[in-house]
């Protein structure tokens, strides 16, 4: 079984296959996301002033936006990647330490693991936060994204060449910890969001990444129609009986041709 080794910092490697940037494609997308950015719909932002709609899902116009037009314009899956998808603050964390660890048992032990001085975003980098990057990455590739499945290139979802696998979590307990969470890193000059007023915003699915509903059904009926490239799991199921989920991932293997 082969080996996934923690990720590259994404600051460290910027080129294409031939060793250099393409100026011409960096080019073309960030035209394009100047193009369309001053006419999204706006709506209110948790941690930001404000989130823009584009294709129907609620983004960061810096970070989120621009990652996303990076991973359907670049990226370039392989077939033996695997992505673990989540919806902000339902276990993401989680879920990479345990796979990581899972998927590596047999190459660490207890006295180098890289889980003990990085965590486990350093391991699993998130694939809109450097698309460009990600070829200098060795395989097989353990990525993530907070990318809705409907939002995703073809070459990953209709030609399959990536496998999934996903957590969801009770949407009660999504709005919680994301409200406190957002809140933390709000900044100052911005008046805190109250729970009234992140419940309202997040039923209406403005909510980073959302609605959260069309996040998690667009992975559900994927794990439905090709299982065996998408693998549904439930946070709550993972919090009671953790090791099942563990024993699950190790049964079924993250190998290539094969989803965890």
């Amino acid at each position: 079984m082969d080996s996934f080794l923690p990720s590259p910092d994404c600051d460290t490697i910027s080129k294409t296959d031939n060793g250099q940037i393409d100026s011409h494609l960096i080019q073309k997308t960030n035209e394009g996301y100047r193009e369309i950015l001053p006419n999204l719909p706006r709506g209110k932002g948790w941690m930001t002033e404000h989130l823009v709609q584009y294709q129907g899902v609620w983004l960061t116009p810096n970070f989120a936006l621009k990652g996303l037009m990076w991973v359907q314009d670049h990226f370039k899956p392989r077939s033996t990647d695997i992505c673990l998808a989540t919806f902000p603050k339902t276990g993401t964390t989680w879920l990479k330490a345990l796979t990581f660890a899972t998927v590596n048992r047999t190459r660490y032990g207890f006295t180098d693991h890289p889980l003990l001085t990085t965590v486990p975003h350093g391991c699993l980098p998130f694939l809109e936060a450097c698309p460009k990057d990600l070829d200098g990455f060795p395989s097989p590739r353990l990525l993530s994204t907070h990318i809705p499945y409907t939002l995703l290139p073809n070459s990953m979802t209709v030609n399959q060449s990536c496998r999934f696998v996903y957590i969801c979590r009770d949407p009660k307990d999504v709005l919680v910890s994301k409200w406190l969470f957002m809140n933390k890193l709000r900044p100052k000059e911005l008046a805190p969001i109250s729970l009234e007023e992140a419940f309202e915003l997040f039923c209406q699915g403005i909510s980073h990444y959302g609605p959260y509903w069309d996040h998690v059904l667009g992975y559900w009926k994927a794990s439905l129609e090709t299982p065996e490239k998408v693998l549904f799991l439930k946070y709550e199921e993972l919090k009671e009986e953790p090791s099942v989920v563990v024993k699950r991932l190790e049964r079924e293997k993250l190998e290539m041709g094969r989803v965890i």
